[in-house]
This record gives C-alpha cells, sequence and structure tokens, in this order.
C-alpha cells in the first residue's frame, strides 16, 4: 500500500504518472457539518501503480496533485464526478481536463441512469467491492489497512471498467455524445457557488414578483453566511424560513419574531438584524429589475402528448441502448409538447438525430406507437392520400 504523506513523495508520484495516457481519480470526504466538502483522502492509479495521498498529512502540499490535475495528455477518469470535481474546484480553483465519468459514459453506452461504481467494478473487472467501510469517518487518524484497501479499490479497478467503456464508446460512434456531457461537467460554472443565484434552489415555492425579489436577498444572506461559517445551509436557517420570510416580508423584528420557522430568539441576534435588512432591500428592488418567475406548468391538453412522448423516448433509449436521461428529461418533454421550437436539448445535434425529429413526427401524427410480440415499436406512417 503506497500512502503518500509527504509533498516530496507526492511529486515524485505525480511526475510518473503525468507519463501515463490516464488515471483513475477518486476522493473521500465529509461535508455532513461543513458547507464545504472536507477531503480527507485521494486516491490515483495509472496502469501500472497506485497511490492513496493523505491530505491531512502535516505540511503536506497538493500542488503536485494539481499539477497533473492540469496536464492536457492525460485523461482523467473519475466516476459519479461531480462532487470530486467540486472539492477540487474548490482547493485548486481548477476543474481536471481531459476527463471521463463512467457513470455517464455507461449510460451512454446502456446500463442505466445511475450504475454503480459496484457493478461496473463487477462486470469489467470482475471484482467484488467490500462495502463495509463506505460510511466510515475518513477525517480519524490512524486509517485501518481495511480502510485503505477499500480506497484503494475505488481506483484500482476503474482502470478496467475505463478501458472497457472506452472501447465501447467508440466501437457505438459515440464519443460526440459523451464529449457534450464532459462538457458541463468540466465548466467550472457548474460549481461555483454564486450567493445571487442561491435563491433558483427555492423559486419553486414562490408566486408573486414581491416574494420572489425578497427571496432573491434573503437567500444570497444565508448563503454568504453559510460559506463564511462553513457550516450546511439548514444550520443558519431552513428552507421554509426563507420561504415565509419572502410570503410574509416582515418589515420589524416584532413581525420577524411572529414566524414560527424561525427559531425563537432570532429576531434578537446579529442574523436577524440583517436579515431584516435583507427583507428591505427585497422589498425596495425594483420590479423590472427581476428576472421571469416561471409560471407551474400547464398541460393544456398536452398532458396525452407528454405521456407518448415517454414512450417514445423510452423505445428508442432502448433501441439505441443508451440512458433516457441522457436523450431528454421529463421538463424537455413537457416543453416540446407545448412547443414545437422549444429551446430544449433533446431539439439539438445528436440527440434531434435521434429523438428530437421523431418526437415531432409523433406530435403531429406522421409517426404511430404500436404493439409488435408484446414489445411498443415506433413506426412511420404514409402520407395520407388527397382527397379528390
Amino acid at each position: 500500500m503506497n500512502l503518500i504523506t509527504t509533498t516530496a513523495d507526492l511529486s515524485a508520484l505525480c511526475q510518473r504518472l503525468a507519463g501515463y495516457p490516464f488515471v483513475t481519480v477518486d476522493t473521500e470526504f465529509l461535508r455532513e457539518t461543513t458547507y464545504y466538502p472536507k477531503l480527507c483522502l485521494i486516491q490515483l492509479a495509472g496502469p501500472a501503480e497506485a497511490a492513496i495521498i493523505d491530505p491531512l498529512a502535516p505540511e503536506l502540499d497538493l500542488a503536485p496533485f494539481f499539477g497533473l490535475m492540469r496536464e492536457p495528455g492525460v485523461v482523467k477518469v473519475f466516476h459519479a464526478a461531480r462532487q470530486d470535481l467540486e472539492i477540487i474546484w474548490n482547493l485548486g480553483r481548477l476543474v481536471p481536463s481531459p476527463l471521463f465519468d463512467s457513470q455517464v459514459a455507461a449510460m451512454v453506452c446502456g446500463y442505466g441512469d445511475s450504475v454503480s461504481y459496484e457493478q461496473l467494478a463487477n462486470d469489467f473487472a470482475k471484482a467484488r467491492i467490500d462495502k463495509s467501510s463506505r460510511f466510515t469517518d475518513w477525517s480519524r487518524r490512524p486509517l485501518t489497512n481495511q480502510q485503505l484497501h477499500y480506497a484503494e479499490s475505488d481506483v484500482t479497478h476503474l482502470r478496467a471498467v475505463y478501458l472497457a467503456l472506452k472501447q465501447q464508446v467508440e466501437e457505438h460512434g459515440r464519443a460526440d455524445w459523451l464529449a457534450d456531457e464532459m462538457a458541463i461537467l468540466s465548466a467550472p460554472s457548474t460549481y461555483e457557488m454564486k450567493p445571487e443565484e442561491a435563491w433558483q434552489r427555492l423559486k419553486g415555492r414562490i408566486r408573486k414578483p414581491r416574494e420572489l425579489a425578497v427571496l432573491m436577498e434573503v437567500a444570497a444572506w444565508r448563503e454568504t453566511e453559510a460559506q463564511t461559517r462553513d457550516v450546511p445551509r439548514s444550520r443558519v436557517l431552513k428552507d421554509d424560513a426563507l420561504s415565509d420570510l419572502a410570503v410574509r416580508a416582515p418589515k420589524t423584528l416584532e413581525a420577524m419574531a411572529d414566524l414560527r420557522s424561525l427559531p425563537k430568539g432570532f429576531e434578537r441576534s446579529r442574523a436577524g438584524a440583517e436579515l431584516l435588512e435583507a427583507v428591505k432591500r427585497g422589498l425596495d428592488r425594483d420590479p423590472k429589475s427581476l428576472p421571469m418567475l416561471e409560471r407551474p406548468r400547464a398541460r393544456n391538453g398536452s398532458g396525452g402528448t407528454v405521456d407518448l412522448l415517454k414512450v417514445l423516448l423510452k423505445v428508442i433509449a432502448d433501441q439505441a441502448r443508451v440512458a433516457p436521461k441522457i436523450i431528454a428529461t421529463v421538463d424537455e418533454l413537457d416543453d416540446l409538447a407545448s412547443d414545437d421550437n422549444a429551446d430544449v436539448a433533446c431539439m439539438k445535434g445528436w440527440r434531434r438525430e435521434l429523438f428530437g425529429d421523431k418526437a415531432l413526427a409523433l406530435k403531429h401524427g406522421h409517426v404511430a406507437l404500436s404493439l409488435h410480440n408484446g414489445d411498443v415499436v415506433a413506426r412511420e406512417l404514409a402520407p395520407a392520400a388527397p382527397v379528390s
């Protein structure tokens, strides 16, 4: 077991790994009591070696690791990468590139919406993962041999998974499909936690422009407070409290004290005074400066169309051996059912070629769904003969 606890050893490791065409990467972290994930371990493996980095070791500098993550000639392979990438972005202000996410690649190759690493390791590396250390406290030292073996297995078996999925992606001609998804994961904006955008997580509860204005301010205040104190958002205020503040918009501390969703005595704290100022800023906002509120989706008779589009999506996804949500989401189907020109991903690029054009044809009666030997099939209909 190669456990790295010094910067010199880390630098030597990363120099060797930089000579390989790919490295597999995983992290272990805790975030139950913090806003930002606390990095506890980094696991790395190249084709011929593997190592575990202890970022909690005294004086260890992660600069060599960040340098490896920037190497343009080395593919960085993760499984379900988003949280790992968030950690790397927070600590190093970089997103590893080029990037390969084995969970997304498996979806592109027809292994379902959220295939597990354990299943892929079993399928491609003939390995069974011991899950007993999954929910361990990775911040405690010393680490046991069982913990270290579990952590290492997260990257050693991933090598075989990567090579097998890479081959399948290439054989099926779906490199462009995968690249579209990797572009989203590689964008720094995916991991930037901007307080001014925090309201979007709660917008579904709001119906009036004034409520939205207040929500934008109080949600930004909570996000900044959580970041500053490095605590989970809910430790600052629950979501329900923000919604109540947006709807009730208290103008005095006494009115704030009447909100049952706020902790008792909250109005007498520094946070209470700051939150009251945030409510005032919201009430003072120019309504014309606010984003448009999304109205609840009204089917307007399109419910049957959406249902048929869902069936068509499953038929096409099964035929193409790709996870349906890679092609289109339910919200996109709702939009497409109401508007042929909807600005949705499934009407662009390879998704339109695979599904979007057929979806429009189904809407307009040029494609029919029927049963054949117990399976749903889509078939094109001949144009109707002109009436003489």
